[in-house]
């Protein structure tokens, strides 16, 4: 019999507050270690925690647009453990009764979807950052990162594959962008998880897990995953069995290694935070989070498919972030004929260059409505498609409009039939044997004409112009 991979995540989003979840303290990335501490997020003894209202906030917010069900009260707990990057020595967090609970995500899943189930959305805090590299024998510890507001979401165990996981993973990442809760930037720690899989023949219960940790790109997460789920399958046939254990997974070598051995809940005696009240917040403080939901990214990628013709493509390559669609909105809105072309020139010529270049779409220097003016130049015949993608390499360059590269270049389209007659009647009389045979039957000759008046006129006859003369010329 095959075996069936079970995998459910735990995902840690750091929210895009301003200051610590107990604290004022900055959350600023990058500042000197141990330069955004203070008496609160160091754990002195008297300091006490005040609530960020604007991490609550964000985390009902998170748990509306997942459809699920926000508890009016939740409760702090303390989660007591030991490591040196834990300056209290207990995190406070959301245990018995958390914010967020029992909401799902749809993800792609071949031609259709399959609906993942979220268990709950809790808020804690961070802890600081261990620093080993280049150092010898010793550990350096930043406490710039503690006390940083994070939602941690776990999910059910439904994904049955890496490709799954990766898929539930992506469309978390890109709806926490979208809602401006966080900036998800796995490389700064903001959207790390932690995986649990075990393996299982279909039909039998869920076997014993193994969590690995703190994984933070999408490709080491899909590698550790199917690593674990084969290194599992290779265990149990070999007449072994897996242990509950906390792995780490190393990219370097593609393989993980035992880190230590998985606590339950109660190795961490969780108890209410005695420092913290109740959490309330009022039915009407969740509708006016709700009112102020901002379109969410299956609903834009369904509109831009209906009201403007995109193909399921386009529509999910322009809806990735809000800053692309709301940057579409304004190219279409600038150059309104055309919502199709407006499509293909910004996903594959603009966002092409600016890719290669390492720029995303708020550091492009051709804004939606140059753009729009370039699109505006092949719509009237002043250039031609061809000719326009040379103009958009100039104007990336310069930051001109397309109006000023196509004067200072003298790159407008040649439409006069009579110019382009006499073009046509060079190459015949320079190809005679060609349009001997082609009069003669060979129709795939044309193509050869083509080529040789648009070489002829480097590019700037109209094509359609140059088409339509040929086929009568051809003829006489």
């Amino acid at each position: 019999m095959s075996w069936e991979v079970v995998i459910g995540l735990e995902v840690h989003v750091q929210v895009n507050t301003k200051t610590k979840a107990f604290c004022g303290c900055s959350t600023a990335f990058g500042a000197e270690p141990n330069t955004q501490t203070c008496p609160v997020c160091l754990g002195m003894p008297g300091q006490l925690p005040v609530l960020n209202a604007e991490a609550v906030q964000k985390t009902i917010l998170t748990g509306l647009a997942i459809n699920a069900t926000i508890n009016l009260e939740s409760r702090f707990d303390r989660k007591n453990y030991f490591y040196p990057d834990l300056p209290k020595g207990y995190q406070i967090s959301q245990f018995a009764v958390p914010l967020v609970e029992k909401g799902y995500l749809d993800i792609p899943v071949g031609d259709g979807e399959k609906r993942i189930g979220i268990t709950r959305i809790h808020m804690e805090e961070d802890a600081g950052k261990s620093m080993h590299e280049g150092l010898e024998g010793v550990s350096h510890i930043d406490l710039n990162r503690s006390g940083v507001p994070l939602m941690e979401i776990v999910s059910e165990p439904d994904m049955r594959s890496a490709d799954e996981a990766i898929a539930y993973l992506k469309q978390l990442h890109q709806l926490i962008r979208f809602l401006d809760v966080s900036d998800g930037d796995m490389e700064k720690g903001q959207f790390r998880c932690d995986a649990n899989v075990s393996v299982r023949r279909p039909g039998e219960p869920f076997g014993t897990r193994a969590e690995l940790k703190n994984l933070n790109s999408f490709r080491f997460i899909k590698q550790a995953i199917e690593y674990e789920a084969n290194r599992q399958i290779e265990l149990i046939e070999d007449g072994g069995e897996v242990v509950q254990e906390t792995r780490l997974f190393d990219s370097a070598k593609g393989e993980s290694r035992s880190m230590r051995s998985k606590e339950e809940a109660h190795d961490y005696r969780y108890f209410p935070e005695p420092d913290l009240p109740p959490l309330r917040v009022s039915a009407e403080e969740v509708a006016a989070i709700r009112a102020g939901m901002p379109e969410l990214p299956g609903q834009l990628r369904q509109r831009f498919e209906q009201e403007y013709g995109l193909s399921a493509y386009d529509a999910d390559v322009l809806t990735q972030t809000r800053e692309l669609a709301t940057w579409y909105e304004q190219l279409v809105a600038a150059h309104p004929k055309d919502p199709k072309r407006c499509a293909n020139w910004m996903a594959n010529e603009l966002l092409g260059r600016l890719n290669e270049a390492g720029r995303d779409i708020a550091d492009s220097p051709v804004n939606a409505q140059a753009l729009a003016g370039l699109l505006d130049r092949i719509e009237d015949g002043t250039i031609s498609g061809k000719i326009a993608k040379d103009v958009l390499d100039a104007m990336m360059a310069s930051g001109d409009s397309a109006d000023a590269v196509i004067e200072a270049k003298g790159l407008k389209q040649v439409s006069d039939t009579g110019a382009i007659d006499a073009l046509i009647r060079e190459v015949m009389a320079a190809n005679p044997q060609q349009v001997e045979q082609y009069r003669n039957g060979r129709d795939k000759l044309f193509g050869f004409f083509v080529g040789q008046v648009m070489k002829a006129t480097r590019g700037q006859a109209n094509p359609a112009v140059v088409n339509q003369r040929l086929k009568i010329l051809l003829q006489d």
